[in-house]
């Protein structure tokens, strides 16, 4: 029998008998109201120790992304170092200018590493007409060469996280 029904049969028995100053209860009564207050206390403090548990949880996951991007934050400072010393006008280096396609698309593999580890996945489409469960169309070009509807140029990755799609593919199509 749970509190509220022991209370209401405590009270529904009381119903019938004289005021008094107090409450009177039977000791089995009581004695089941100590134990059902006992294991609410237990409850509750598995209850608090279980939040606690989720709360460091969270905590350690949200200091790990911190720290990840982080490392894309030095990158993207050790970039603009580099552009800032290798592509003035007066110390243009070639090479550098050269490296740096590489160099960004490293940062871009490192921040898909990050996405990945928390399960979000880059949408891999290659079709050349929309599928509107993943694409979403932002603008349409004028074009007599290929058919409506054909895809003229990815502007935007979508991106999913399990089966949800968080952002959609952004695209622009012929007409």
């Amino acid at each position: 029998m749970n509190s509220i029904n022991l209370w209401k049969n405590i009270f529904s028995s009381q119903k019938n008998q004289p005021e008094k100053d107090g409450l009177i209860i039977t000791k089995t009564q009581r004695d089941k109201l100590l134990s059902e207050n006992q294991n609410l206390l237990k409850e509750k403090t598995k209850l608090q120790q279980l939040v606690k548990i989720q709360q460091q949880e969270s905590e350690a996951k949200e200091e790990a992304l911190y720290s990840e991007l982080l490392d894309i934050f030095d990158s993207l400072e050790f970039l603009i170092d580099y552009l800032d010393n290798n592509l003035q006008e007066e110390n243009f280096n070639p090479k550098a200018f050269k490296r740096l396609p590489k160099f960004v698309g490293s940062m871009q593999e490192k921040l898909l590493t990050i996405l990945s580890r928390r399960e979000v996945e880059k949408i891999d489409f290659d079709e050349d007409t929309p599928d509107f469960s993943v694409c979403k169309v932002v603008d349409r070009e004028i074009r007599d060469d290929i058919p409506e509807q054909t895809i003229t140029k990815i502007v935007r990755q979508g991106f999913k996280i399990k089966e949800k799609i968080l952002r959609y593919v952004e695209v622009i199509t012929a007409k």
